[in-house]
């Protein structure tokens, strides 16, 4: 696991850790020493903790103009012992809601379990932004882990169905990623009617 590192191509565009609004500003990262562990694996040193035990995350890119993000997430997300949504909400989701944010993408191709509980935290960040026209979509979720997020019935809330398994995101500039998700919900909105 110490060989996954975040995206890092869209660096020339955006670095959490310089940007004055992001959580994350001002952090430095030792590129030779492994400090954060998922289980008992060391992880790459460019991943950020942000309260949790077992997720970690990285902001890859955040747009205050035009109002959205895209976060990496790797690890264990566990809601059921240490409540991770509430802490993603709390020390990341927040501060994007409160600088204009209101269109959440979340990678979850590193996320190895999920452990759902009740869908209350998850409720309340949909109802954060859904007046500015916000969403909160998940894209590249292992097959099980999309399961468990069924189960807990978060898809109320979250868009993370099957037509969001975009294997090829990387190759994407941010603006063309939104482009093409926000493709996918209008898709999915008129299949609907």
């Amino acid at each position: 696991m110490h060989d996954i590192e975040p995206h890092h191509l869209w660096r020339d565009n955006y670095i959490s850790a310089e940007d004055k609004l992001s959580p994350h500003f001002g952090r430095v990262y030792d590129e030779f020493k492994f400090t954060q562990k998922v289980y008992n694996y060391f992880i790459h040193p460019q991943w950020d903790e942000f309260g949790s035990n077992t997720l970690y995350a990285k902001i890859l890119y955040a747009d205050y103009d035009d109002g959205f993000a895209f976060v990496e997430l790797i690890g264990e997300w566990n809601d059921c012992l240490t409540n991770d949504v509430l802490v993603l909400k709390q020390n990341i989701i927040d501060e994007f809601v409160r600088h204009g944010i209101s269109r959440h993408v979340l990678v979850l191709d590193h996320v190895l379990n999920f452990h759902g509980s009740d869908n209350s935290y998850y409720e309340e960040w949909y109802e954060d932004i859904i007046e500015a026209s916000g969403y909160i979509c998940f894209i590249n979720g292992l097959d099980h882990v999309t399961d468990e997020m069924k189960t807990s019935q978060i898809d109320h809330y979250v868009n993370f169905s099957d037509d969001f398994q975009i294997p090829n995101w990387r190759s994407y500039k941010p603006k063309s990623l939104i482009a093409k998700i926000e493709m996918i919900l209008h898709a999915q909105t008129s299949r609907l009617h």
